[in-house]
């Protein structure tokens, strides 16, 4: 269908004028990763402390690497830690080593993978742009870097892609390795095919050419036993998924890449292509020697927790209390990959994936919309079978979101060669209807961001958080600039303005990135692991020989890393009571204890006052010393 095009002349003009310019081109694109790289993962990367519960289990574990120099087995307050494989452990550690123990360089690997992974996915939208203007024989880099600045841009900042790129924890490091490997097979296949037209293409010419006297027939090209440089840098990411998280990093692009490739009915042929035995021992070489080491020295205490618990029982049955209703992962997306998700529905229903034969008669540089819309359902229908349910296990399915938005919006841009219409092959209603949904959306944040007092729950860590948020007037910030932004946007429906709507939502949520969420964090950070940071420190300076330290209540591995001292976890008052009591009555029993509890914890305990002494309070933490000395037996009472 034909729809009108309004386009801001001015604005067209000098983009026209920019990307007609291939250097200049080149420049501003690098300018544009680079902006967007550092607001979504570099300003203020390391100014918050590290966030409880899981944040800091890498964090220690990696520093117990670098101080100890055991790179095989990670460590945890004094116990193995079989959670995940060794890779971001070794990154992390190698960041300690060039610039300190600190909350940078504990994020840095997971903001690296991030932006590594958004500009692989710049220049994959962009090649493949390229390609499809080669192959229609027209000229136009407008739309083709703007598609690419677009996925960059979506791909880099949504909440998804913020809150673990900005986390020293694995996920963004699997994502990077699982989706750059996959956008790699993308490259290496599209690759390949343009290599095979252009020999037919050679055979065809020579073959029309009548011979000559002095012409002697080329020797045929020698096939070569590597694949190309994109399957390389597939196995190698894939080697690196696989060191990241274990099994899931090969299953689920092995999945993604098998679907794809059976869907198109070429799978012999392109596996003959990847030169895939190959393949598998560069993989293995690179992956299974970690594993090897690390059951020689641990043997089935590792492959019944790592292999058993946390890759199995999380597939098969609920692990931790993380279940969640068949719908979690549609809300999921639906908020954590805001506010483009709205348009997802149209992105997968534009490209009609259902018509195998018109996808098999296009060239494989075209096939990038099918191989995202393939990626995507792929990894939310696996992790929709999985028991265990969190929101990170789907973020490898953002890029591939990212792309089907680009995609959707480059019907829409103008080429800077002709503006006046462009050619939908859906329905011109349907990006209205999306459209207009988009508005509610935003305005519905909007209302909730005004109530956002209401809704948020009581914390016992952070008691005044809500209030402080309240006083701060980031609510009402919040909420007009989603208003606003809603508005905008019904404005641009009106004027049919069509190509700067995604803009608007990307320019919405940089805004509210730097003027509400991250004021956020900070206020959050400093009434909930500012005093566990400070407490830390006390701990640090006033602890004596052999003496414990035990927190009750909760589990809090920030005090692990910031005191450098391992702590007595017990999940309860009575527990606690019970491991004190046993201490109190052992012959040759310690002078003291160090308890963390938060006040109301402490106070259920009922001990005597002549038994303790309070050292420090911070927030809603408190510093007790246990004296043993003191202690008599039937004082010691149970609540």
């Amino acid at each position: 269908m034909r729809l009108k095009l309004s386009v801001p002349n001015a604005v067209e003009r000098w983009f026209s004028d920019v990307v007609k310019r291939p250097a200049l081109a080149v420049t501003v694109s690098i300018l544009w990763l680079i902006l967007i790289g550092w607001i979504g993962y570099g300003w203020h990367l390391g100014s918050i402390g590290l966030v409880d519960e899981t944040e800091p289990l890498f964090a220690e574990a990696s520093r117990q690497m670098l101080v100890t120099g055991d790179w095989i087995t990670p460590f945890f307050n004094g116990q193995t830690r079989f959670d995940k494989p060794a890779l971001l452990y070794w990154c992390q550690a190698i960041a300690y080593a060039l610039f300190g123990v600190n909350e940078w360089a504990v994020r840095l690997p997971s903001a690296l993978a991030a932006m590594g992974l958004v500009a692989l996915g710049f220049y994959t939208v962009q090649w493949s742009l390229a390609k499809k203007d080669e192959l229609e024989q027209v000229t136009l880099p407008t739309r083709r870097y703007l598609t690419a600045a677009v996925a960059a841009g979506v791909m880099a900042l949504n909440p998804q892609m913020i809150v673990w790129g900005r986390t020293g924890v694995s996920d963004m490091l699997l994502t990077g390795c699982m989706a750059s490997a996959l956008l790699c097979f993308f490259l290496g296949y599209a690759a390949t095919g343009q290599e095979a037209e252009s020999r037919r293409q050679e055979l065809i010419i020579s073959s029309s050419s009548p011979p000559t006297p002095s012409s002697s027939p080329s020797p045929p090209t020698p096939r070569s036993p590597f694949p190309n440089k994109w399957y390389l840098a597939c196995y190698v990411l894939t080697a690196g998924a696989i060191l990241t998280k274990g099994p899931v990093g090969i299953v689920v692009p092995g999945m993604i890449i098998l679907a794809f490739l059976l869907y198109l009915g070429q799978l012999r042929t392109v596996l003959r292509e990847m030169r895939l035995f190959l393949g598998i021992l560069i993989i293995l070489g690179l992956s299974v020697p970690w594993y090897v080491l690390v059951i020689w020295r641990n043997g089935w205490n590792f492959i019944n927790s790592f292999f058993g618990y946390h890759n199995v029982e999380r597939f098969t049955e609920v692990v931790n209390g993380h279940s969640a209703p068949w719908y979690f992962y549609f809300v999921v997306v639906l908020l954590f990959f805001a506010p483009y998700s709205i348009y997802l529905p149209l992105a997968i229903f534009r490209l009609k994936f259902w018509q195998r034969s018109h996808w098999r008669k296009q060239e494989r540089s075209q096939q990038l919309g099918l191989f995202a819309c393939i990626w995507f359902i792929c990894v939310f229908s696996f992790f929709t079978i999985a028991v265990t349910k969190l929101p990170s296990y789907v973020l490898p399915l953002i890029p591939a979101a990212a792309i089907l938005i680009a995609l959707l919006w480059s019907d829409l841009f103008p080429s800077g060669e002709q503006t006046s219409k462009i050619s939908l092959s859906y329905p011109s209603s349907l990006l209205q209807v999306s459209s207009w949904v988009n508005v509610i959306f935003l305005s519905a944040l909007a209302v909730a961001s005004f109530h956002i007092y209401e809704l948020l729950g009581n914390d016992d860590a952070a008691p005044e958080f809500r209030e402080n948020l309240q006083d701060a007037g980031l609510s009402t910030i919040s909420g007009w600039l989603w208003l606003v932004a809603a508005i905008f946007i019904a404005v641009l429906i009106l004027r049919r303005y069509w190509h700067s709507i995604i803009g608007v939502n990307l320019l919405g949520f940089v805004v509210f990135l730097i003027f509400a969420v991250m004021p956020a964090m900070f206020l959050m950070d400093q009434e909930r692991q500012l005093p566990l940071r400070q407490l830390s420190a006390v701990i640090a300076q006033v602890q004596q020989p052999t003496e414990e330290i035990m927190m009750v209540g909760f589990k809090k591995p920030t005090v692990v890393f910031y005191s450098h001292k391992q702590v007595n976890f017990v999940n309860t008052t009575q527990e606690g009571l019970e491991h004190i009591r046993n201490l109190a009555n052992q012959e040759e029993k310690p002078s003291s204890l160090l308890l963390v509890t938060i006040k109301k914890n402490f106070f259920k305990m009922d001990l005597s006052p002549d038994n303790y002494e309070n050292i420090d309070i911070k927030g809603a933490y408190q510093l007790t010393r246990i004296n043993f000395k003191k202690m008599k037996q039937d004082k010691v009472k149970l609540s």
